[in-house]
């Protein structure tokens, strides 16, 4: 899903829930495949978009919902990107985090 350059966590979660999540339901996934990259940090240096940990925590939660709701819990996660070291260590923790607490 495309976003505009510099877009917020909150233009971010407005596409989830307008974009994204309608069609997801519509479709009720038998399992659902994220490929999780976390250049979309604000710290990135290539992803030029503002989203922070809670931004990412948010998104995995509501997926983590969708997947209970018509997959059983069904998610297979893999690690796609972010070049910020720091930004993508806490990224990547908010991620386990998030799909730990759902399972």
């Amino acid at each position: 899903m495309p976003l505009k350059r510099l877009a917020t966590g909150a233009e971010f979660r407005e596409a989830f829930r307008t974009e994204i999540f309608p069609p997801l339901h519509q479709f009720k996934p038998d399992f659902i495949f994220i490929s999780a990259g976390f250049d979309a940090h604000t710290a990135d240096p290539l992803g030029e978009l503002l989203l922070e940990d809670a931004d990412f925590t948010w998104a995995f939660e509501q997926i983590s919902l969708v997947a209970n709701e018509f997959c059983e819990g069904r998610i297979v996660s893999v690690l796609e990107g972010g070049y910020d070291p720091d930004a993508l260590a806490e990224s990547c923790a908010a991620h386990v985090k998030a799909l730990m607490a759902a399972s």
